[in-house]
């Protein structure tokens, strides 16, 4: 998954970049796109993200994705495969929704929503934009597509390792 999400990362960032005087950003469209819940969340994308007011949204030229900036700086594609639960990547929440953050591409963030379905992936240029004031920015328009699970820390599962709430072998998970 990570090797394909950063082939895609790199080919939407790439795309962006060399289409930066262009009105149109070409993008690919992700395998859900059609999704009706795609089609609710760009509708409510704002029309500038990163609080600065130069990273305007862009037309793209595909279902289920926008773009902001000139080059573009944050992309947006919904209806990217919904992530499984996973130990190697960070899981960050902001404003209510959790991201799983790819490192593999930095200095460009990759981010995907994380117990959504649809998910959402957003590549951020944090050379030009801040990654969490974009995340922000777009958080209400995600909200839209509720949350089935959340990230967890293992001290959420286990409690304090060594503490009196460390569940034993024969412990049962609560229902």
């Amino acid at each position: 998954m990570r090797a394909t999400l950063r082939l895609t990362a790199m080919a939407v960032l790439a795309t962006g970049l060399l289409t930066g005087c262009s009105q149109t950003v070409p993008l690919q469209p992700a395998t859900h796109a059609a999704d009706p819940d795609c089609a609710a969340v760009t509708a409510r994308l704002p029309e500038t993200v990163d609080d600065s007011g130069v990273f305007l949204q862009r037309e793209t030229n595909a279902q289920g994705t926008s773009a902001w900036g000139s080059p573009a700086a944050v992309i947006l594609r919904c209806g990217v495969e919904v992530p499984d639960p996973t130990a190697s990547l960070d899981c960050i929440t902001l404003d209510g929704i959790d991201w799983l953050r790819d490192p593999e591409d930095d200095p460009n963030f990759v981010f995907t929503t994380y117990g959504r379905d649809p998910a959402i992936e957003v590549i951020v240029n944090s050379l030009d934009a801040s990654g969490t004031n974009a995340l922000q920015d777009l958080a209400s328009a995600i909200s839209i597509i509720p949350a089935d699970r959340a990230c967890v820390a293992p001290e959420d599962v286990f409690g304090e390792v060594g503490g009196e709430d460390t569940p034993t072998p024969e412990a049962t998970p609560a229902d």
